[in-house]
């Protein structure tokens, strides 16, 4: 989503690079062109204004360090005001004194309200507590079957009223069911309208009523631009939110709407969802953000991730392996099914420091791994086990039944024996390797895959 804002960025600080000490003239200069690189990623006025006011303010009194390049000073500067603009700090969910917590979802059709709803539980369900979504939009045709099925791919419980009308009756009901049954958290999604009017309102604050909720969250829709900031400030009047929960952060708007919602709203943005898919749901870290919007990475997350998609003993294992050369196609087989579980590879790179620069683009990479599998699926196992049986013929069955060239099968094996021989090296059985051995197409093997 941050991909125009990113290069914008990218470019002012690449052409300070070559400059001297910056006047206090070039730093105006700097900051006229921050401004409009703001602006044109659809960031809000105000925020943009109080945004360059931060950045001159910390200019005026910071320190300047020798050990640092202008490009290096300035980034300093932005990344700590993005920091301030994005909330400073990470929130979690407030406890509650006594069990069910309950967390109330609101917002307007179409913001992937009842999605948010289901990822949610998903996500405090991996945390081990014990959910329960209550059904409590009553208005919109299927939404009761809508979370239902996604509480089903969730693994969480839908407590819903076939034919019901009284939306604060059932979620009271809901509230009792999760008290008797034991239930952690309790979500309740609510009705939404296409825009913010009286009777949603209404409707709102007496479900609210009669569950008491220890939070309000907010969806909005990022790819909304600047209305998503103005239904944000609608619902804040009207309604006590506690916190924001940002959808298709994954998508292609220009992401001036995630930038000014925490700091015109003043509530915190509390998670962001960033895929289709229901793991796809984030606690937001506005430190994290800001360092992925400046092209600095993201590290953190990614050992999240990892930690989440790769066993701890099958790491040990392949490492095992690898230093033996004993790394076969089935166990590469594997890495790239835990690798998939991270998410889209375009947006793992834009974790990696320095990597959402490559050249290659975002579909390039998401398409060449299902690539790669499609070739390694097609082997026999004998042939993943041991590439050295494969011959000519092998090798042209294995294209055909990846629908692949010959050219690629034989790109991927030469490639995977050079990342054998290089490992085995490294760890002192050889000569050192002098490169990265690379995955057909020119894409580099990612971390965590034999590399």
């Amino acid at each position: 989503m941050f991909d125009s804002l990113s290069g914008r960025l990218d470019d002012i600080f690449t052409r300070l690079r070559s400059r001297g000490r910056l006047s206090e003239k070039q730093v105006e200069e700097v900051l006229r062109e921050i401004r409009l690189a703001l602006l044109e990623a659809d960031v809000s006025l105000k925020v943009v204004k109080a945004f360059v006011a931060d950045v001159r303010e910390r200019a005026a009194g910071a320190e300047i360090h020798k050990s640092l390049t202008p490009a290096q000073q300035v980034i300093k500067l932005v990344h700590a005001a993005l920091i301030d603009v994005l909330g400073r700090e990470t929130v979690g969910l407030e406890p509650s004194p006594r069990p069910p917590r309950v967390l109330l979802i609101a917002g307007l059709q179409g913001s992937g309200k009842t999605t948010a709803a289901a990822k949610l539980a998903r996500h405090l369900k991996a945390s081990g507590r014990r959910p329960l979504l209550a059904a409590c939009d009553l208005r919109r045709p299927a939404a009761i079957r809508q979370l239902q099925l996604l509480g089903e791919q969730a693994g969480v419980p839908v407590h819903a009223e076939a034919g019901g009308t009284d939306a604060p009756a059932v979620a009271s009901e809901a509230l009792g069911y999760a008290r008797a049954e034991g239930f952690t958290d309790l979500i309740v999604d609510t009705s939404g309208r296409m825009h913010v009017d009286t009777e949603l309102m209404a409707e709102l604050s007496a479900v609210a009523r009669s569950v008491s909720p220890t939070e309000t969250l907010l969806v909005c829709d990022a790819m909304t631009g600047q209305d998503a900031v103005n239904v944000a400030e609608s619902f804040v009047a009207e309604v006590d939110v506690t916190g924001i929960v940002l959808t298709k952060l994954d998508g292609d708007a220009r992401g001036g709407a995630a930038l000014s919602m925490a700091f015109v709203s003043g509530r915190p943005i509390k998670f962001a969802s960033v895929g289709e898919k229901l793991g796809d749901l984030e606690p937001f870290h506005p430190d994290r953000m800001a360092s992925r919007i400046l092209g600095m990475g993201d590290v953190l997350t990614l050992i999240e991730k990892a930690e989440q998609a790769f066993d701890q003993d099958q790491a040990a294992e392949m490492e095992a392996k690898l230093r033996k050369a004993e790394f076969t196609f089935e166990d590469f087989l594997g890495q790239l099914q835990a690798l998939k579980n991270m998410g889209p590879m375009s947006q793992v790179l834009q974790m990696m420091p320095g990597m959402s620069k490559l050249p290659v683009g975002d579909a390039q990479i998401d398409e060449q791994l299902p690539k790669i599998e499609a070739i390694i699926r097609s082997m026999t196992l004998e042939e993943r086990m041991d590439p050295s049986v494969m011959n000519g013929s092998r090798r042209s069955r294995i294209a055909r039944g990846s629908g692949t060239k010959v050219q690629d099968v034989n790109k991927l094996v030469k490639q995977f024996g050079e990342v054998r021989k290089m490992v085995k090296a490294m760890s002192g059985g050889g000569r050192k390797g002098k490169g990265r051995a690379g995955l057909p197409g020119g894409m580099k093997l990612p971390p965590g895959m034999g590399v």
